[in-house]
């Protein structure tokens, strides 16, 4: 039995709260359970040096976590004068993933920022980020075809991220912080509409897994994303 009383392929409720704010060109509150993450798009020209006069856009993305996000407070990295790893991998991670569904060229010389800023926390925190970020970049695409400085739309298909994991020998979808924090293995799958495999990440903590396995949580990431989809295409509409 999970802590939550979900079945193993069972999601959190997902929420998509679109134009959350008032002044971002897309902005979401997504929501995985009890994780929630807004997010932002800022749309910047140009783009950045190594893109100049390529012709070509570039989507990156920003993330962070507020210091009472977690059930302890933790320092603002902005006080420290760094990130910490952790966040300049998650970072990376959702730009890599918003990038395998974007078209630089049809783009254009802008570039999009999408900010992802954890607001609270129970497990989750990138794979919302990554789910969300898709919407609120759809939305300041759509905004740009609006205003006519786009005429083809770059963004080929949705992607959206979720977590798996082995929690007390079982495979379950989407964990939470207490099934996240005490699984003997845990991914997260990046996959896109079409089925392709953006990135996936999985590790083993307290114990190894065979294929078999690895192929269950797989089948389990479909699953969920197959959901959150649904979530997006709700949000945009």
């Amino acid at each position: 039995m999970r802590p939550s009383g979900r079945a193993p392929d069972q999601m959190r409720a997902i929420t998509i709260e679109p134009n959350f704010t008032r002044h971002a060109e897309g902005s979401v509150l997504v929501g995985f359970g009890d994780t929630k993450v807004p997010v932002t798009a800022r749309i910047q020209e140009p783009v950045p040096p190594f893109l100049r006069g390529r012709g070509e856009g570039w989507v990156t993305a920003e993330y962070g976590m507020l210091p009472r996000a977690t059930h302890t407070r933790g320092n603002r990295e902005a006080a420290k004068g760094k990130q910490s790893g952790r966040t300049q991998e998650i970072q990376r991670l959702i730009g890599r993933s918003l990038r395998s569904v974007v078209d630089m060229k049809l783009l254009g010389e802008r570039q999009i920022v999408l900010d992802c800023d954890v607001i609270q926390a129970d497990g989750g925190t990138r794979t919302a980020s990554i789910s969300g970020a898709w919407v609120a970049l759809r939305l300041a695409v759509t905004k740009l075809m609006a205003d006519g400085k786009l005429t083809v739309d770059p963004i080929l298909q949705k992607v959206a991220a979720v977590s798996c994991g082995i929690y007390q020998g079982t495979p379950v979808l989407d964990l939470d912080y207490i099934e996240d924090s005490g699984a003997d293995a845990d991914g997260n799958f990046v996959l896109l509409e079409n089925g392709n495999i953006a990135e996936a990440q999985a590790t083993a903590e307290h114990a190894t897994y065979d294929e078999e396995a690895l192929l269950r949580l797989l089948r389990l990431a479909r699953i969920g994303c197959a959901d959150i989809f649904a979530a997006q295409e709700r949000a945009v509409r």
